[in-house]
């Protein structure tokens, strides 16, 4: 039997919050979108189940609105901290199940964690992290946090590993780290535990702690 598809409310729709609730949509799943403004709510209606202008520091406003019948509200309002911090308070008290917030600084991720938002991200700060380790160390390709220290490295091979079999690099016994597969383009080469011997072009998805995957392409 399939799963229900989660309601969710986006509230704020600027670039953050418009791109938010479009790939929601996209993936099927029933979204309502909230702005103050016209302009933006009138852009996104005929991609959203239902797109509301309204003011979001109003709990009734969202109650009318629906928000507290989701399983998750996203309060993606940007620049202004006063509606920011009264959408999430708002959708607390409306019980709503999960609550993901945008801050803008720290002090503002504080702010909302102590409000009671379930996860809050900082996008500007979290990709300009991304690329400027991306940019640090021009062989990783991509990078995934997977909490606690530990993160999911795309690497391109070096030069020097090309025409070597992955078995006998010994990636956990020299440098503590999990080869999870190889990439050959589009195609999936293995875990290494079948002789894949790597060639040109070929990127391994390797999980470790940061310091040692920092180690590692140091190395390189």
């Amino acid at each position: 039997m399939p799963r229900a598809k989660r309601e969710f409310a986006v509230i704020g729709l600027g670039t953050f919050g418009a791109a938010v609730a479009r790939e929601l949509s996209r993936f099927g799943n029933p979204v309502i979108g909230i702005d103050i403004a016209e302009h933006r709510v009138t852009g996104l209606a005929d991609m959203l189940e239902r797109a509301i202008i309204a003011d979001a520091r109003d709990e009734a406003a969202l109650r009318e609105a629906g928000v507290g019948e989701c399983a998750v509200v996203i309060i993606a309002i940007g620049e202004e901290l006063e509606a920011n911090v009264l959408a999430t308070m708002n959708a607390k008290m409306l019980g709503v199940p999960s609550i993901w917030a945008k801050a803008n600084s720290r002090a503002h991720h504080r702010i909302l964690s102590k409000l009671g938002a379930d996860r809050v991200v900082q996008p500007e700060e979290e990709i300009g992290a991304h690329v400027a380790q991306m940019l640090n160390t021009p062989d990783i390709r991509d990078y995934l946090s997977l909490g606690n220290g530990f993160h999911i490295v795309n690497l391109q091979i070096p030069t020097g590993f090309r025409e070597q079999e992955l078995a006998g690099l010994n990636l956990q016994e020299r440098h503590n780290l999990r080869c999870l597969g190889v990439m050959r383009g589009t195609e999936f080469r293995g875990d290494g535990s079948t002789g894949c011997v790597l060639a040109e072009k070929d990127r391994m998805l390797l999980l470790g702690r940061r310091d040692d995957l920092r180690d590692f392409a140091a190395r390189l």
